[in-house]
C-alpha cells in the first residue's frame, strides 16, 4: 500500500501540499539533497521513493544500521557509472543519524559535486546527529506523526485496495474496531497497516465469507500501543522537560500524565526522580523545605523498592511538588554569589572569622573579636525569639560588605522570613 505519487501520499500538507516548496521542487525537477526528520510510519521513506520515481532518478537505499563504509563507497561508484550515461541516483539512507562521523564524511564529496542527492531519514534532531558539513549542503523538513484522519485514510485504502490491498479478502472493520486501530498505532502508518493485514489473516471469515474484524482481535493483534519514546533522543528529553514543566507550573494532573508517559515507555526510573530532587530545590526551595526531604525519600524508595511498584513513590513526590508552594530563591541567591566570586577580588577571609589553633596563628590575630553565637546570642533582648533578629558582627569581606544575595519567595514558609531577613540587614 506504499503510494507511488504524490496524490497517493497521506498527511505531511504543510510540506507536500498543494503550491509547498518541496513539492514544487519535486515537480519541477530541481530537488536538492534532503533530509527528512520525523517520528517512525510518518511517510520518509514513502516520499524518498516518490520523489526518485518523479524525478526520473534510480532509487538507491542504504540502512545505516547495516551498511559501512564499503556499502556507500559501492553505491557511490554505482551512481558515478549512471552519472557518466546522464542518469541521476537519489542516495537514500535510512536512520543516518546511526552514521558515524567517518562515515558521514565519506558522502559529502559525492553529494557536493552531483554524484547523488542524498536524501536522509532520521527519527533523532538532526542539528545533534548529523554533520554540520552535511546539513548545511541539505535542507531539512519535518515530518509529524500522522493524524487520526490520515490513519484512517490509510487503512479505508487498504481494506479497498484489490491489488495491493486487502480487497480480495473481503475485510468489515467495526466501528470500536476501527476506533482502536486508529488509537493504538499513535500516527504510526506502518503499524496500523501491520496490525490490520495481521487481523484480517486471523479472522475467520462468517457464513457470507466476511472477515470482520472486532476491537478484542486489533488488541490481540498489536498486544501494546505503538510508542514514539527513545530514551536517549528527543522524546527523552521532550517529555521530561514536560513533566518538569508541569510540576513547576504547580499542575498535578499534567505531572501525573507525563510520568505515566515515561512510566510507560520504560524510561529508568531513577533518572526521573533525580530530575525531581532537582526541582524540589530549584523550584520550591525554602517556601516548603520538606520537599527536598520527600524527593530524596522517593529516590530511596524507588532504589529499594523497585518497578512497578517503585510509581507510588514516584507519584507521591511528584503529586507534593505540583501541590508544594513555588520558589527560586535558592537559585537566585547562588548565582548572584557566584557572580562575585568571579567577578570581583578574592579577598582574605577576615581575620575574626579565621581558625586560631595555634599560638602563633592567635598572635597575627586570628580569631581575635569573634563573637560566638551562643553565647553572646543569649544576652541579648529577644533572645527566645528565633531566628535572631539581628547579626552578631560581619561575616563578608570588606569589599563585599552589604551584599544581599538571598530574597526570600512571597509563598508558603519562605514567607515568614522576608520580614526577619529585611530587619537583620536593616540592623547590623
Amino acid at each position: 500500500m506504499r503510494p507511488q505519487t504524490l496524490d497517493e501520499f497521506v498527511g505531511q500538507e504543510d510540506i507536500v501540499g498543494p503550491g509547498r516548496a518541496l513539492r514544487v521542487a519535486i515537480e519541477r525537477d530541481a530537488v536538492p539533497s534532503l533530509i527528512f526528520w520525523g517520528p517512525p510510519g510518518s511517510g520518509k521513506t514513502t516520499l524518498a521513493e516518490i520523489i526518485a520515481r518523479m524525478t526520473g532518478a534510480t532509487f538507491t537505499s542504504l540502512s545505516a544500521v547495516s551498511a559501512g563504509v564499503a556499502d556507500l563507497r559501492r553505491a557511490i561508484a554505482a551512481a558515478g557509472q549512471r552519472r557518466a550515461v546522464g542518469k541521476r541516483t537519489v542516495l537514500f539512507i535510512d536512520e543516518i543519524h546511526r552514521f558515524n562521523k567517518a562515515q558521514q564524511d565519506a558522502v559529502l564529496p559525492f553529494v557536493e559535486n552531483g554524484t547523488v542527492t542524498l536524501i536522509g531519514a532520521t527519527t533523532e534532531n538532526p542539528s545533534f546527529e548529523v554533520i554540520s558539513a552535511l546539513l548545511s549542503r541539505s535542507r531539512v523538513f519535518v515530518l509529524h506523526a500522522l493524524s487520526d484522519a490520515n490513519v484512517s485514510t490509510i487503512i479505508d485504502r487498504a481494506i479497498e485496495n484489490r491489488d495491493r490491498g486487502l480487497g480480495t479478502m473481503n475485510v468489515e472493520l467495526e466501528p470500536q474496531a476501527r476506533d482502536a486501530l486508529i488509537n493504538l498505532s499513535n500516527g504510526d502508518a506502518r503499524v496500523a497497516l501491520a496490525t490490520l493485514e495481521f487481523a484480517a489473516t486471523t479472522a475467520t471469515p462468517n457464513e457470507a465469507g466476511t472477515r470482520v474484524i472486532t476491537a478484542p482481535l486489533i488488541a490481540d493483534a498489536l498486544q501494546r500501543r505503538a510508542i514514539n519514546y527513545d530514551k536517549g533522543g528527543d522524546q527523552h528529553y521532550d517529555v521530561i522537560s514536560a513533566f518538569i514543566k508541569s510540576l513547576r507550573g504547580s499542575d498535578p494532573d499534567a505531572a501525573l500524565y507525563w510520568l505515566a508517559r515515561m512510566i510507560d515507555s520504560g524510561e529508568d526510573p531513577l533518572f526521573i526522580v533525580r530530575r525531581m530532587v532537582i526541582l524540589a530545590s530549584e523550584d520550591v526551595g525554602l517556601a516548603d523545605s520538606r520537599a527536598l526531604q520527600v524527593a530524596i525519600a522517593a529516590q530511596q524508595a524507588v532504589h529499594f523498592v523497585g518497578m512497578p511498584e517503585g510509581f507510588f513513590a514516584l507519584a507521591h513526590c511528584a503529586l507534593y511538588l505540583a501541590t508544594a508552594p513555588k520558589s527560586n530563591s535558592v537559585g537566585r541567591a547562588y548565582s548572584a554569589a557566584m557572580t562575585d566570586v568571579q567577578s570581583t577580588r578574592n579577598e582574605p577571609v577576615p581575620l575574626h572569622l579565621r581558625n586560631a589553633p595555634t599560638g602563633l596563628m592567635r598572635g597575627l590575630g586570628y580569631g581575635r573579636d569573634y563573637k560566638y553565637a551562643h553565647t553572646d546570642y543569649a544576652t541579648m533582648e529577644h533572645a527566645a525569639d528565633l531566628p535572631p533578629a539581628q547579626r552578631l558582627q560581619t561575616y563578608l569581606p570588606d569589599n563585599l560588605s552589604g551584599r544581599a544575595y538571598y530574597e526570600p519567595g512571597e509563598q508558603g514558609e519562605e514567607a515568614k522570613l522576608a520580614a526577619w531577613i529585611r530587619k537583620r540587614r536593616r540592623d547590623p
